[in-house]
């Protein structure tokens, strides 16, 4: 299985998010990435903007997941997960990374330039890649609930 795969970040994430781009680029488990900015690093397009329109393409299908970076990895989370259907999480650690889709099935990742290092999130976001949402897992019903609370 191959994953599309969108990227963004505000200017505090603008070197994360390039570097972190082309190792997905380079990834033969990604088939296509999507950048939606920002494309220079003094841009100072807001992240919730960025974050939202990253979302958004994962909501409507266009993209698996996406991978957002700001400088802490929180504004995106949060601005993300105003988006219906979409299960942003800020993880910084290699457990974190795999529990948020095995026990969440969250679609979007969440990363802060000014928290980790970047060799540290190179090794996490591989790790993202080959983790799946089982939908048979006793999670999926936790998975269900958390959608419950979108219902219109």
């Amino acid at each position: 299985m191959t994953l599309r795969i969108v990227v963004g970040g505000d200017n505090a994430g603008f070197n994360y998010k390039e570097a972190l781009r082309k190792d997905l680029e380079a990834d033969e488990r990604v088939e296509v990435v999507a950048d939606v900015g920002v494309q220079d690093p003094q841009d100072q397009t807001y992240y919730p903007n960025v974050a939202v329109a990253a979302a958004e393409k994962v909501a409507r299908g266009e993209a698996d997941r996406a991978l957002l970076i700001c400088g802490t990895g929180l504004g995106v989370a949060i601005a993300a997960n105003k988006v219906k259907g979409i299960r942003a999480v800020t993880a910084h650690d290699s457990y974190s990374v795999q529990r948020s889709v095995l026990s969440n099935n969250a679609q979007v990742l969440c990363m802060g330039e000014r928290v980790v290092g970047l060799e540290l999130a190179r090794v996490l976001v591989k790790e993202w890649l080959g983790v799946q949402f089982d939908p048979q897992s006793s999670s999926a019903a936790k998975v269900d609930a958390i959608c419950a609370y979108e219902s219109d």
